[in-house]
């Protein structure tokens, strides 16, 4: 039986990327070592790291003045790196869930931080709007996909203050304006790669202007001199992530994604609202493209224990929800095809039809 795969992360990856990575873990360029042996300061490995950056910048559209890097510690870690790179007195966090609350936690170690606005009295099913942004602050971070919601804020917000910004789960879906940010930074083990190395795209002029020290590994502009080369970069994730940004290019770059991540929504989400058996859990102005979300209905909720049950035999794996909002989630990333959605729907209707 075929398989459909919706995990959150890690990710469903293309065919040709894994084949890729898989085929170079076993000979590396054709040297006779594994990539996972070589020394990252290689000169064959090099390579590999600037063709990542030159893609990230061409298909971002990334301006002069941000350069991209590539950390290791997962996006969890740079909670913590954000305040110690850049709150100086006072920092604002748009707090739309999990990560965005754990984020400002981290941040509050280090000096003020504002909650401007909360989704929490909903169990985050939406995103706050006109909420206002203190003039003072440092800087707003907010978090661009909430995976656990299903909430998304598919455009750039504008802001008066310096804007950071958590793009785990949608990053390289869609266009961005990377000129409104000060930093982006996104785990790479949904859209872009396998678990294990951070991309972030930093505007260089807005280090090094906090008063405290930091610690060296802590530090953006260390990585930023050193060309992610400082200490030992994870290479297999890195290499793996150039390898999916050539598929993301050969399919017609972020653009692309985007039309795709519309039309596979647009099939689900109109799925979701037809089928009497479910309903979205997402308000439906903010209803993620990435992580689509939904429940059975209350007058059928005995039922999804079968349902999941019944979608596991039909070939979908990791559509269980998570624990917080329970009932069922689609993780629709770049390499879900809209042929694993309308399976997916074609079993929502069967079991439907057994009603």
């Amino acid at each position: 039986m075929k398989k459909y795969n919706f995990n959150a992360g890690p990710s469903m990856l293309p065919r040709e990327v894994i084949e890729a990575t898989a085929a170079a873990c076993l000979d590396f360029d054709g040297n006779g070592l594994s990539l996972m042996e070589i020394s990252h300061r290689a000169k064959y490995f090099q390579p590999v790291v600037d063709e990542a950056v030159a893609l990230t910048k061409e298909l971002l559209d990334i301006p002069e003045g941000y350069e991209v890097i590539f950390l290791a510690g997962g996006a969890s870690t740079e909670f913590c790196r954000v305040p110690y790179n850049f709150l100086e007195k006072k920092a604002a966090y748009l707090n739309t869930g999990v990560w965005s609350k754990k984020a400002m936690k981290e941040a509050q170690l280090f000096g003020e931080t504002v909650e401007v606005a909360s989704s929490a009295d909903t169990n985050y099913n939406y995103i706050p709007k006109g909420f206002e942004i203190p003039a003072d602050a440092d800087y707003l971070h907010i978090t661009t996909n909430n995976t656990i919601y299903g909430t998304e804020m598919r455009h750039d917000m504008d802001s008066p203050v310096p804007l950071i910004a958590d793009m785990s789960s949608d990053i390289m879906s869609r266009p961005i304006d990377v000129s409104k940010y000060n930093l982006i930074y996104a785990g790479a083990q949904k859209n872009i790669s396998m678990a294990g190395v951070n991309i972030l795209i930093v505007k260089v002029d807005a280090l090094e202007k906090v008063s405290r020290n930091i610690p060296t590994m802590m530090n953006y502009m260390t990585h930023v001199k050193n060309g992610s080369m400082f200490n030992t970069p994870p290479v297999v994730p890195i290499y793996c992530m150039m390898q999916n940004l050539r598929w993301v290019k050969a399919q017609g770059g972020v653009q692309a994604m985007d039309k795709i991540a519309r039309e596979r929504a647009e099939i689900l989400y109109g799925e979701i609202d037809r089928n009497k058996l479910f309903r979205g859990t997402a308000a439906e102005e903010d209803r993620s493209l990435m992580n689509i979300c939904f429940v059975m209905n209350d007058e059928y909720k005995e039922l999804e224990a079968d349902f999941l049950n019944f979608a596991t035999e039909c070939g979908m794996v990791g559509i269980k929800g998570h624990r917080i909002v329970g009932g069922f989630r689609a993780s629709c990333y770049n390499a879900q095809t809209i042929e694993g959605v309308n399976a997916l729907v074609a079993c929502m209707k069967e079991f439907e039809n057994k009603i």
